[in-house]
């Protein structure tokens, strides 16, 4: 698969780094630093390209930026008509303490409004950046641990349950894309136990039904 990583941030880099080596074709685009982004491309066997290069040729494209760039990392990469658009970003406030959407609405509600055409699907959202190298390192034990996504395309959320196996989690189909406006706040109890607790950033989670 073609991906293309808008955001070289520590969760783009991390799953572009990782989706490569699972065996994916992979650019990245969009960063202050084109060194950081040539760095990455080299270390992958990838490509640095710009975010409108990189997504006109792609399968798929990962949006991993804050949420303040929203709009200049949409600008900047054209139209996304007929992508899958795998979106990670939670919608934080400039000081990454507050949801600025949420309950009746989400952040990924509007990114959909913002991208009507798009095939958007939400992942990767309710893990740390911290544990991705380590499950990926785990892929082959068992019980994997869970990852949540959602969206309203069955075949973009198909594309997205690839990518979530490939770096060694179990998918949990959280449903449909409003269910957003709950997971966004659940991605903020997971970054508050990451980052927030002791025992280190390493964080993994699994849903269990008992019998």
């Amino acid at each position: 698969m073609k991906i293309a990583i808008l955001g070289s941030g520590r969760m783009g880099g991390a799953l572009g780094t990782i989706w490569a080596k699972a065996g994916h074709s992979v650019t990245f685009a969009y960063s202050r630093s084109s060194r950081k982004l040539e760095d990455l491309a080299k270390a992958t066997n990838g490509r640095a390209e710009s975010p409108a290069d990189a997504a006109k040729d792609a399968d798929a494209v990962l949006i991993a930026v804050h949420w303040s760039r929203i709009d200049d990392v949409l600008g900047k990469a054209g139209s996304l008509d007929g992508k899958v658009v795998v979106n990670c970003c939670i919608p934080l406030d400039e000081e990454d303490r507050d949801l600025v959407l949420g309950t009746t609405t989400s952040g990924a509600e509007e990114l959909d409004r913002r991208l009507p055409e798009a095939r958007l699907v939400c992942a990767f959202n309710t893990c740390p950046s911290e544990a991705l190298s380590a499950v990926f390192a785990k892929c082959d034990s068992s019980p994997r641990p869970q990852l949540l996504y959602y969206g309203d395309d069955p075949a973009a959320k198909e594309v997205a349950r690839q990518l979530i196996e490939d770096t060694g989690y179990e998918p949990l189909d959280a449903g449909a894309l409003r269910m957003a406006r709950f997971v966004e706040p659940f991605a903020m109890v997971t970054a508050e136990l990451a980052y927030g607790g002791s025992g280190g950033a390493e964080l993994v989670y699994r849903f269990d039904r008992l019998s």
